[in-house]
C-alpha cells in the first residue's frame, strides 16, 4: 500500500504564496543544501506527483526548461504526474495525464503497490484530500518569514484536524521541516 504525502514550503504565519499567484519569492531565504539534498530524498522516495491545476501549470511552464539543478529537474520531468482539474483538456507535459475526480483515483491508486505519492504545492487539492481521509502524512518546510497576507495553506475547517509530531529538523537556514501524521492515523 502506497503513501499520499502533502510537502509544502510555509510562512509562518501560514501562506504558501503570497497575495499574488507564484509569488514565491519567499522560498529564496531558506534554499540551500541542506534543502536540495531534501528535495533529492524526496526524489528518491515518490514515483507519482499530484497537483491541484494552478499549481500543475505553473510547474509545467517552469521543469521543461528549468536551469535548476539536474537531479531536481530529471527528477519533476520524468516522474508520473497528474493534474488535477475539469477543465483541462491536454496535459502538455511529459508522462502527465489529467484526473477530474482524485478522491477516487487516488484512493485507487493508494491501494497499489508502489512509491510515496506526493502532493506538491496545491493547497485546495491538498484541502479536499484532508477531508477525504487520504492523506498519510503532512511535510512542511516552514520559512522563518511573517508575510502578512498571502494564500493559506491550510483552509478554513468545520473541524479540527489533530495531527501528530513524527521529526522536527531544523535546517542552517533557519527553516524547520516537519512531518505529521493526522492523528486518526496514529
Amino acid at each position: 500500500m502506497r503513501k499520499l504525502v502533502v510537502w509544502n514550503l510555509m510562512t509562518l504565519d501560514g501562506y504558501f504564496e503570497g497575495t499574488k499567484p507564484w509569488d514565491i519569492d519567499f522560498h529564496n531565504l531558506v534554499w540551500g543544501p541542506e534543502l536540495r539534498k531534501y528535495s533529492e530524498q524526496l526524489g528518491e522516495e515518490g514515483d507519482l506527483l499530484v497537483f491541484g491545476r494552478k499549481t500543475y501549470e505553473g510547474m509545467a511552464a517552469y521543469w521543461p526548461t528549468a536551469e535548476d539543478d539536474d537531479n531536481i529537474k530529471q527528477y519533476m520531468n520524468n516522474t508520473a504526474k497528474i493534474a488535477v482539474s475539469r477543465t483541462m483538456k491536454e496535459p502538455g507535459w511529459n508522462n502527465a495525464r489529467i484526473v477530474s475526480d482524485p478522491v477516487c483515483e487516488l484512493q485507487r491508486l493508494k491501494e497499489q503497490d508502489g512509491k510515496t505519492i506526493f502532493i506538491f504545492g496545491s493547497a485546495e487539492l491538498c484541502d479536499a484530500m484532508l477531508k477525504a481521509g487520504l492523506v498519510d502524512e503532512i511535510r512542511i518546510c516552514l520559512v522563518p518569514v511573517v508575510l502578512g497576507a498571502g494564500n493559506p495553506h491550510f483552509k478554513a475547517a468545520t473541524a479540527q484536524r489533530p495531527l501528530r509530531l513524527l521529526e522536527a529538523t531544523p535546517l542552517k537556514t533557519g527553516a524547520v521541516i516537519l512531518r505529521y501524521e493526522p492523528a486518526s492515523a496514529a
